[in-house]
């Protein structure tokens, strides 16, 4: 009789055992690893062993693995033999029943569950007895890391890729949702993310839009043109704005030229022509290294395309930077009822987006999306139907789409009217 329960406290013991080496695999599965350095970082022993131990994955899970299946067959055995000894015959089956519904229950499902709920308490707690484990199946996990070895050059598979942009940005958006970071911080993530997919063509500003100044224009223009445009920096040509020749700055304006009379190209900062695909990211760092705060977009003939200033970079990363002089202007300005006032120099995407759209067309703009889906240059009261927008031109000037009224519905029609 002592025997049996000897047996029973042993099956007792194996079972826990098993809830263990389960925990602990889930554990160090899914621990917050920025969360375990800081601590090690600030002196807990127990969490740069975590750190020290999940360096080789491979051997802690073959560890893990190993010793959870030798106390699960040892649990069955022993239970094969209790339930032989008191139901005979019936034992083996009885002992398979009760057995896979006790590891289930108590060996695998609980907890796993109480320790992806606390990874990091749990991964800590079983660190110790886990490294006395690794040391003792050291010559097992050696045998099973040579079959893994012949397994892979069997079996020859290229290298797995890194963490991909699209994990990263879920994994921004979930952080975000759990509270770990506030909206700005997640807006901020997101826009460091997808910086670098960003070309210059995409935020420069368009030709028809870049004010410049003639280098035979006087300092009376000169003046103007900087009252009119608020810039600080204004790109100078030479008979016409494919012949850029250089950007003044304001101050050397008023400095070099009202006062001490020099001439204009005397005073000019070279300016750097880029071509259109040139991204962004690269571009950041050539006007840093070149100290230039603009650049010129070149079309395929050589032609100017667009500019790109330094501020224009950086708001893709921080968002919409405004100072004193500048007048704030919606790109997209709420009407009421489903309605907007949208700037034709708008993003096409972020229109896409606030409809609910997943559409790609050849524009950026909206303006070049209208005119495109009407096959001409777009007149004031052109109206037409794309998807769920009721689109109706509000301003234009004979060349593009100034401003336009989109309504936002629930279904999408192709109709177009002109």
């Amino acid at each position: 009789m002592e025997t049996q329960y000897i047996i029973i406290l042993v099956l007792v013991a194996l079972v826990a055992m098993s809830a263990y080496f389960s925990a602990t695999e889930t554990a160090f599965s899914t621990f917050n690893r920025i969360r375990i350095k800081n601590m090690a970082a600030q002196g807990d022993k127990r969490a740069a062993l975590v750190l020290h131990l999940s360096e080789d994955y491979d051997r802690l899970l073959s560890t893990i693995l190993i010793g959870n299946n030798i106390v699960n067959i040892a649990s069955a055995s022993l239970a094969t033999i209790i339930f032989t000894q008191a139901f005979g015959d019936m034992g083996v089956t009885l002992s398979t029943i009760v057995m896979t519904v006790v590891v289930l229950i108590f060996g695998e499902i609980s907890p796993k569950s109480l320790a992806k709920d606390h990874p990091e308490r749990f991964s800590m707690f079983s660190a110790p007895a886990l490294k006395l484990c690794c040391i003792l199946l050291k010559p097992l996990n050696f045998l099973f890391a040579q079959w893994k070895k012949l397994l892979g050059r069997l079996f020859k598979s290229g290298n797995d890729a890194g963490v991909t942009e699209e994990e990263l940005l879920t994994l921004v958006e979930e952080a975000q949702q759990e509270g770990g970071i506030d909206t700005q911080a997640g807006e901020l993530i997101r826009s460091a993310i997808e910086f670098d997919d960003l070309d210059a063509v995409d935020i420069c500003t368009p030709r028809t839009e870049i004010a410049g100044i003639a280098d035979t224009a006087t300092p009376e223009e000169i003046m103007s043109a900087f009252m009119d445009n608020t810039y600080s920096r204004l790109p100078v040509y030479h008979e016409d704005l494919d012949h850029i020749i250089g950007v003044l700055h304001q101050r050397d304006f008023f400095k070099l030229i009202l006062r001490e009379h020099q001439p204009l190209t005397d005073v000019l900062y070279t300016v750097p022509f880029i071509p259109p695909t040139v991204k962004i990211s690269q571009l950041l760092q050539q006007l840093q290294q070149s100290k230039s705060h603009m650049a010129i977009v070149l079309d395929e003939y050589g032609g100017t395309l667009g500019l790109i200033t330094l501020e224009d970079i950086i708001e893709e990363l921080v968002g919409e930077i405004w100072d004193e002089h500048d007048q704030v202007v919606q790109d997209f300005e709420p009407l009421g009822g489903d309605y907007y006032r949208v700037l034709g120099s708008a993003d096409v995407d972020d229109l896409f987006e606030l409809a609910g759209l997943d559409e790609e067309v050849e524009f950026n703009s909206v303006n070049g999306w209208i005119a495109d889906y009407l096959g001409r240059i777009p007149r004031v009261g052109d109206t037409f139907q794309y998807q769920n927008l009721d689109v109706s031109v509000l301003k234009a000037d004979g060349r593009r789409v100034l401003e336009a009224k989109v309504h936002i519905g629930p279904q999408a029609t192709l109709q177009t009217e002109a």
